[in-house]
């Protein structure tokens, strides 16, 4: 058996973190998913823009739409929608039989709204309505600002894909909002289940922090705080908060772990995966990361409800130089910059292409 067939069957599920053009085209999402366990999805700007710029996939689309008097932001979000639905529908039978769990896929809103609670409210409205999908949530960063629009999300019934948490801190911030969200909707005697996962980004932790430490403790620091969390997701969910939002039908916000593909060269490729291992649980794998799971991983154990040895680990770290709060900081600043970043340059890099595919049609330039 796979050893992505053992996660799944474990309770895990294993999300492809990247979406092309191609893939849907080419049937390879479609082998993810019958061969490789594959039961969701998640996209950011920085996969669109790579997908975006990779060939000319997406060429037709975007000179047509521009034609139609589409540009900039407007005109990604079609482009990205037309992907997604398509994905979505793949993922439907999976939403279907695990009623509403499982089969997701994702879309962000712009990372210049990280500050601007509401304006990624407005934004979440609007890309919930224009994708026309039951199995898509919206992304919303679990900033500071993101926090308030998360649980308004939630109360309007906006599945949500909170992003960008780094900490257990960050963590219960968006497991708080998400439960302040239903409890509103109880109270306003709506339905109580909205999806949600909340996203705990791994590997950014060791690319940070190796170079401060001894070589035993590489690649130690990213799995260490996973554990933490998960140690706090499992006490949530046995909470008597939370107790009573299940009993009035609530489910539950799942915790995910992205950016689980390794970066150390000198570190196992499926570092993270085997790691992670948790079931009630999201591991959205990079395509490579996935395909070398699929073909050599191996399911080594099951994460410790008790948090394992993490708290030794942290305690080792902090010891030796790093100050995991203030990295936690450190790396969702620096993850909203990256993003407004690769932002920036997808809106420019569609802009481009529009003129020149404009041009080389022999029309006047749409600028």
């Amino acid at each position: 058996m796979k050893a992505t067939r053992q996660l799944h069957d474990l309770g895990q599920s294993l999300w492809l973190d990247n979406i092309t053009r191609t893939l849907l085209d080419d049937g390879t999402l479609a082998r993810y998913i019958s061969e490789d366990s594959v039961t969701g999805l998640t996209s950011n700007p920085s996969i669109f823009d790579a997908a975006i710029g990779d060939g000319d996939a997406y060429d037709a689309c975007i000179h047509a739409k521009a034609l139609a008097g589409l540009s900039g932001e407007k005109l990604f979000i079609e482009l990205a929608l037309e992907d997604l639905r398509r994905a979505a529908d793949l993922f439907e039978p999976v939403f279907q039989r695990t009623a509403g769990v499982d089969g997701w896929v994702s879309m962000e809103v712009s990372p210049l709204l990280a500050q601007d609670s509401a304006g990624s409210i407005a934004a979440a409205r609007q890309i919930h309505a224009a994708a026309r999908r039951d199995n898509l949530f919206v992304k919303i960063p679990g900033t500071p600002e993101g926090i308030p629009a998360i649980e308004e999300a939630i109360f309007l019934g906006i599945p949500i894909n909170v992003t960008l948490l780094f900490s257990c801190a960050h963590y219960l911030a968006a497991a708080e909002a998400y439960m302040r969200g239903i409890e509103r909707r109880i109270d306003a005697k709506l339905d109580p289940r909205v999806g949600s996962v909340a996203s705990l980004f791994i590997s950014r932790w060791d690319v940070a922090s190796n170079k401060q430490l001894p070589d035993e403790l590489h690649n130690k620091l990213g799995i260490a705080v996973g554990q933490q969390t998960y140690r706090a997701y499992r006490e949530l969910l046995d909470s008597p908060r939370w107790q009573k939002l299940a009993a009035a039908g609530a489910r539950p916000q799942r915790l995910l772990w992205a950016s689980t593909g390794t970066k150390d060269p000198a570190a196992p490729d499926t570092l993270y995966v085997s790691a992670l291992a948790a079931p009630n649980t999201v591991n959205t794998l990079p395509e490579k990361t996935l395909q070398a799971f699929a073909d050599h991983g191996r399911l080594e154990g099951v994460m410790a409800i008790d948090g394992g040895d993490a708290d030794a680990v942290l305690a080792r770290i902090g010891k030796a130089g790093v100050d995991v709060d203030a990295l936690a900081l450190k790396l969702q600043q620096e993850g909203a910059q990256a993003f407004v970043k690769s932002w920036q340059q997808l809106l420019q890099r569609i802009a481009d292409k529009a003129s020149a595919l404009d041009d080389k049609a022999g029309g006047p330039a749409l600028r």
